[in-house]
């Protein structure tokens, strides 16, 4: 069934779109020329046939269909998906260009109706599928081998099983999809359409938050400042979203008799309770050994007594503050994955050369970044917020590596292609750690080299300490709504209960960042989905560690673990490399990296 992707990343927010050169803008051509394109007409037209024809071919006999029958429902169920996918990629990613324009809004809007209602006669698809006996299929399976290929995408359909409900209730909650939808759009419009004025200059949320990177502590503060006097006016709109959307998904599991409110994200990302948990466990026991050291080194460094929410992300003292243009940062990132392996690079190069990246920060775009894989018959896009800080660079080398991904896996189709979250963060953190290793290889001096350390231990606790922190802070959210409706002071309660404990005894805690968690657009689009960040890094020092002690044929092996996409379980694709994520030594081998990076930098002092 055709599900509308998600974008795939909150970038730390990052600088002025000046002195950056010429900055690459979507071509979205490759979709469709414009919305009024005949293209898209006939496509709506096609969608809305074929899913009526679908249903009426199907709908009630799925039991009864041999093997070469089910394939071929199973191959029409994944055309309707690409079409439709192929829809919404271009009405979303046209809307996350300009997220204040209320025609762009609209146009999304109806699209999203429009597929909603094609494709709700199809929800008996995935119920009837459940319904066929295991021997069955194992047979059918057995007698077919292109069938069998879909295997994986069975496991993960029949893997809701016991938390099916009625044909009628499933497809009530099928067209109830756009509500939730229209509480997201709500949210993203709220966030982009957000004014701050830091000492007379009028920003959007995407250059005030990356004020807190700024070299000036005075600026750093104000914008600080400023970001909580904006949330404090607009917190009963964020509290409203996230009251709604909580009861919204406490109410479908309820109904579902899921056992918890992260069941849905393990489920979807394919991976048991005990793996997260053991990440989970495995993080939080580290902060003292990560975060909170990391924090204290920082503190001295900065000369100050105690450290302030606005000096988590400040430069180094003896960081030179520096704009990288946009050319020298694709040459830096190119260069990295080109020495890794050229085909890594190959993959790489229509991104900048053909309208696949759009880079520059304008008014009413979305914040932060992402890559949207869109459908496997045509190719992902990239957005960025670029400001030319390192941090952007590495953002860059981040974005480009889900692409190279997405790419990779497009011959798995549409239906085997997509990697749970837990795995589509691999290609993303590698391209990263290959970057940074890049850089810190071409260090010419000591402080550049602690500059580098310390930048990476930052990205490394953000996407670490930080995500799983957000991921405690979302259990205790959606645990609390069941007892009932949240008032801003109490969201902001469990926000603060989990910061201090994450951030360290270095930390003292304005009035205000109580409301912080309002900007963070996952727990809106995505519950649960955070902890995925984690996961990929500590996957990602894994296999690095294991690319530097055996080096030989990793590059092939690397590449089949991306072409896989989402055919294969995290333990087949880890297999290979000797790595198993559901032992907890797995966990600590990854924290040990970043353990072993400020270990070097505490033996600088």
């Amino acid at each position: 069934m055709f599900e509308r992707s998600l974008p795939v990343r909150d970038a730390n927010a990052t600088n002025g779109n000046k002195d950056l050169g010429d900055l690459p803008e979507w071509d979205l051509s490759d979709l469709y020329s414009a919305p009024d394109a005949p293209e898209l007409t006939a496509d709506l037209d096609w969608l809305e046939r074929e899913c009526a024809s679908f249903a009426a071919d199907y709908e009630g006999k799925l039991a009864g269909l041999d093997a070469a029958e089910l394939l071929n429902c199973v191959q029409r169920n994944e055309a309707i998906s690409t079409r439709a996918g192929r829809i919404m990629s271009y009405a979303g990613l046209r809307y996350y260009q300009q997220t204040t324009d209320a025609g762009r809004a609209k146009f999304l809007s109806d699209l999203q109706e429009k597929i909603t209602n094609f494709t709700t006669p199809l929800v008996f698809f995935t119920l009837e599928l459940n319904r066929i006996e295991d021997d069955r299929l194992t047979a059918h399976f057995a007698a077919n081998a292109d069938l069998a290929r879909y295997k994986p995408v069975f496991d993960r359909i029949r893997a809701m099983k016991p938390y099916q409900l009625s044909d009628e209730l499933e497809k009530f909650l099928h067209d109830l999809g756009v509500v939730g939808d229209a509480w997201e759009k709500l949210f993203d419009e709220t966030i982009a359409g957000l004014e701050f004025n830091v000492d007379g200059d009028e920003l959007g949320i995407e250059g005030t938050l990356n004020l807190l990177t700024d070299p000036d502590r005075a600026r750093r503060e104000a914008a600080s400042r400023e970001l909580a006097r904006v949330f404090d006016e607009n917190v009963k709109t964020f509290a409203r979203v996230h009251n709604t959307q909580t009861k919204e998904k406490e109410i479908i599991d309820r109904w579902r008799n899921m056992p918890s409110a992260q069941t849905a994200r393990h489920l979807s990302n394919d991976v048991e309770p005990e793996v997260v948990e053991a990440l989970r466990n495995a993080v939080t026991s580290a902060y003292p050994r990560l975060s909170h050291r990391y924090y204290e080194l920082k503190r001295k460094w900065l000369g100050l007594d105690r450290m302030q929410v606005w000096d988590r992300n400040a430069p180094l003292p003896l960081e030179e503050p520096r704009t990288v243009p946009w050319n020298e940062a694709r040459e830096m990132v190119m260069t990295a994955y080109t020495g890794f392996d050229p085909r890594m690079a190959e993959i790489a190069t229509p991104f900048f050369d053909r309208g696949w990246i759009d880079a520059g920060v304008k008014p009413g775009k979305a914040p932060g970044a992402f890559a949207h894989p869109t459908v496997t018959e045509v190719h992902p896009y990239v957005m960025l917020n670029y400001l030319g800080k390192p941090r952007d660079v590495m953002t860059l080398a981040h974005e480009l590596g889900h692409g190279v991904h997405q790419v990779l896996a497009a011959d798995q189709g549409e239906m085997l292609s997509h990697t749970p979250l837990t795995l589509a963060e691999t290609a993303s953190v590698f391209g990263e750690m290959l970057t940074f290793r890049r850089m810190l290889d071409n260090a010419a001096t000591q402080n550049q080299r602690k500059v580098l350390l310390a930048g990476k231990v930052e990205d490394m606790i953000n996407t670490v300490v930080r995500q799983i922190a957000f991921y405690d802070f979302e259990c205790k959210l959606h645990e609390a709504r069941r007892g009932g409706e949240l008032t801003p002071e109490d969201i902001g309660a469990l926000w603060m209960s989990i910061q201090g404990e994450s951030l360290g005894p270095a930390f003292d805690f304005m009035d205000g960042y109580e409301n912080f968690w309002c900007y963070i657009p996952h727990f809106v689009h995505s519950p649960f989905y955070v902890y995925a960040y984690a996961f990929g890094d500590g996957l990602v020092n894994a296999l690095y560690a294991v690319y530097e002690e055996n080096p030989e044929g990793f590059q092939d092996k690397y590449f089949d673990m991306l072409k896989a996409g989402g055919s294969k379980h995290h333990k087949e694709l880890l297999a290979p490399f000797g790595l198993d994520a559901s032992d907890p030594k797995f966990w600590d081998k990854g924290l040990g990296m970043i353990e072993g990076m400020i270990d070097e930098l505490e033996a600088m002092e």
